[in-house]
């Protein structure tokens, strides 16, 4: 890729040894030449609450609608609980989606999971495009990356070991940076 490509990335997961932070930073270091991956921690993104928006929307939620706004293109990369998206990954869309100028509207995205279970997230996967839709995002189709079995694919330090799983990450972002730049066009 000639040009520099900016990807932001983020997972609902809060816990330090989450298969799904361990992906993305396997992200950024499998990123094609070219395309940067910024990961960023949605910890201390507040609760959305109408009353705290009134009285001016937090610098954090600002500072992560400008991380948004800046980037080519989104990487989430979540774990599914209950079936259904993590509460803080919810929320930090919910920011991001308020005022006539929302950085997500329009924002090409890719979205993959991790989990111990056989499904690798598909559940979560499928959820959170529906949100996507409601929030005009234009999230990527395939591939798809679910990383089943993810307790078996890194190590004791988080490093992703299977080969399979790398490729696929590697297609992801590659596919993500042609199809933006094709709908730049």
């Amino acid at each position: 890729m000639a040009e520099d490509f900016k990807i932001l990335a983020f997972t609902g997961s809060l816990r330090k040894g989450s298969y799904n932070k361990f992906a993305l930073l396997a992200a950024k270091k499998l990123a094609p030449e070219g395309v940067a991956v910024e990961i960023l921690d949605l910890a201390a993104i507040p609760f959305f609450n109408e009353d705290l928006e009134a009285e001016g929307v937090p610098e954090v939620v600002e500072e992560f609608k400008r991380k948004i706004a800046a980037a080519d293109a989104l990487l989430i990369c979540t774990p599914e609980y209950n079936y259904s998206i993590p509460p803080v990954l919810k929320n930090a869309l919910d920011w991001a989606s308020r005022g006539a100028d929302s950085p997500v509207n329009g924002k090409p995205l890719a979205i993959m999971s991790a989990s111990p279970g056989m499904l690798g997230g598909a559940r979560v996967q499928y959820h959170l495009r529906q949100v996507c839709v409601a929030l005009n995002m234009k999230v990527l189709n395939r591939p798809e990356v679910f990383i089943a079995n993810a307790h078996t694919k890194f190590d004791e330090n988080g490093n992703l070991t299977d080969e399979y799983t790398q490729k696929a990450i590697t297609r992801l972002l590659t596919a993500l940076a042609d199809w933006t730049i094709q709908l730049k066009k």
